[in-house]
């Protein structure tokens, strides 16, 4: 399922530029609850069972870590459920914000996976090419920086255990030298591709004012109803967010702003921006389906 990642540049970018921004920002319980669900679906309609697997061992720890942190160095608030060893009171405000922290980050990692899957660098440069080269190069090649090179790290490890110098076996000095090895390796390997990709970006022409550029992407009237439905509700959710009607204290005491017919479309507003690729998704399955059956 990538039929999202088919849509012009700009329309992808425009989504995740709203969802990642407002994911950041956006701290009242509802909006996380929201952004954490529509992030790890996504998350799973792009990687399959890969994400689940990711999502369980890797970000359920960590929320599960930062929740019980917070309430040990954060300690206000008024309603004190018990006063810890050492004297500083254990606040539900603070239990309650720490959750919430844990779940706005890990929200955002869930979109940014979400985002090298779909935004690739071609797409980047396609559309920051000309206006910053660049700096356009030099974020594509970060983001492209970590999948390369878990990659890259997992076929050196994988030659060296051949040779017999893994990491899992022998002493911990031994094991220590190998690390450091495969280590050295990674190191030449990561600056090597950096200057190889800069030189063959150069050789091309790559910045040169006037330089013409072959490009796949077309916008169509598909992308201008995705790109228009995206920046409405992506508008109405920021002007929601500026009138205060997703406003949420959690110090000294957890309060909210008062529910009200314009509160709730603004929250429903947002729910739609974040589920538009799955909604997008769904569409064209069951559109497919459709078209197969009459075959």
């Amino acid at each position: 399922m990538n039929e999202f990642k088919s849509y012009h540049p700009i329309v992808n970018f425009m989504y995740f530029v709203f969802v990642i921004g407002f994911s950041c920002f956006f701290m009242h319980p509802i909006c996380l609850i929201i952004s954490l669900v529509c992030g790890f679906i996504y998350s799973v309609m792009l990687k399959g069972k890969k994400a689940i697997k990711t999502n369980l061992i890797y970000m359920l720890p960590m929320l599960i870590a930062m929740a019980l942190i917070n309430p040990a160095f954060n300690h206000e608030g008024m309603t004190i459920i018990k006063y810890l060893p050492n004297g500083n009171p254990l606040t539900l405000e603070s239990i309650v914000y720490g959750l919430c922290a844990a779940v706005m980050i890990v929200s955002v990692i869930c979109h940014f996976s979400c985002y090298n899957e779909v935004m690739t660098s071609d797409k980047f440069i396609y559309l920051f090419g000309k206006i910053i080269p660049s700096m356009s190069l030099i974020i594509s090649m970060t983001l492209r920086f970590v999948p390369k090179f878990s990659a890259q790290l997992k076929v050196v490890a994988n030659a060296e255990r051949c040779m017999g110098r893994d990491v899992s076996n022998g002493s911990i000095i031994k094991r220590a030298k190998n690390g450091l090895n495969i280590l050295s390796i990674m190191t030449t390997w990561s600056l090597e591709n950096a200057i190889e990709t800069a030189d063959s970006m150069k050789s091309r022409g790559y910045g040169v004012p006037g330089r013409t550029a072959f490009s796949i992407f077309t916008f169509d009237k598909r992308d201008k109803k995705a790109l228009i439905c995206i920046f409405l509700l992506g508008i109405y959710t920021l002007v929601g967010n500026l009138m205060g009607k997703m406003y949420f204290c959690y110090f000294p005491s957890m309060k909210s702003a008062d529910v009200t017919p314009f509160g709730i479309s603004v929250f429903l507003s947002y729910l739609l921006l974040c589920i538009c690729p799955i909604i997008i998704e769904i569409w064209e399955m069951r559109k497919w389906k459709a078209l197969r059956s009459k075959i």
